[in-house]
Order: C-alpha cells, then structure tokens, then sequence
C-alpha cells in the first residue's frame, strides 16, 4: 500500500503512519491503492511547493490507484506530517474522481465542473480549499489518537 524513500527511519516510520491514518479516515474501504511517498530535500527551495500528489496509474486516470507524492523531507516535523495529510486528501480526491487535471485542456475538473487552474489563485481552488481544511483536522486527531497530542512539536506556533 506504502513504499516510502528518503530522510531517516524515525521520519518514514511517522509519515508512514500518519499516511495510513488519513487513508482510513478518507477511504475506509479502500485497500486497492498503492502511494510512493518520496521525502525530498529541498523540495520547497527548488520547486516552490511543501508537497505535490499525482497519479501515475495510466491505465485509468480518471479513477486512478496509484500515487507518487512528494514532501520536502527539510521542513519542521509539524508541517511534514500536516503536508503528508493534505497530499493524502488530494490521493482521495484523485481515486474518487473528484479531481482530474487535463493536460491537454490545461484545465481542472473539479466535481464534474471544469475550471480554468490559471484563473483561480491557488487559495480559491476549490480542491486546495478542501486539502488545507482537512489537514489539520487529520493532524489533530492522529497526534490525539497516537497520545502525543499535548507534546509542544504538534501545537501551532
């Protein structure tokens, strides 16, 4: 279901979980799935981005099954894990069809609707909009049901 590459053993084992955690919350029964998690140095210094979700299943791009998602390995532990819970909702908007960009429109489908990405700002697309809601609802509840939820690292500053 996981294959996860970069950074140490104590961070994979952590994304690893909080990976597995946010699939059962958003896709509970899904077990079909496959997601390559790659922790990437760097990743925000050169590319301008915490993380990114695609699918590389394609057989079936409109209800793909396989992910590639990568996460700048270099960012603090609270923002690493929020940032793998908000790949993970665009992993769920993917399989369920609710998400599917279009090269070759260069459009979004969004929940039947196509939209023009370039139009929209990043904060008012409404797939972002859903991905940042939910990650730290995802983070909350992982850091609580693991008991770690009072631990300074998991508060915001």
């Amino acid at each position: 279901m996981f294959h996860i590459t970069g950074s140490g053993h104590r961070v994979r084992e952590s994304v690893e979980d909080i990976a597995k955690f946010a699939i059962q919350k958003l896709l509970p029964r899904t077990n079909h799935i496959f997601i390559d998690i790659q922790l990437i140095p760097n990743l925000l210094k050169k590319e301008g981005c915490y993380g990114d979700c695609i699918y590389s299943d394609n057989a079936d791009p409109l209800r793909p099954k396989e992910f590639t998602v990568r996460v700048d390995s270099r960012l603090e532990k609270r923002k690493l894990l929020t940032t793998v819970a908000h790949e993970m909702v665009h992993v769920k908007q993917f399989f369920k069809g609710e998400l599917y960009d279009s090269s070759v429109k260069e459009k979004t489908r969004w929940q039947g609707k196509w939209m023009s990405r370039n139009k929209l700002d990043y904060w008012d697309q409404p797939w972002e909009i859903e991905a940042h809601g939910r990650e730290i609802g995802i983070f909350i509840q992982w850091a609580e049901a693991r008991g770690i939820g009072r631990q300074k690292w998991t508060w915001e500053d």
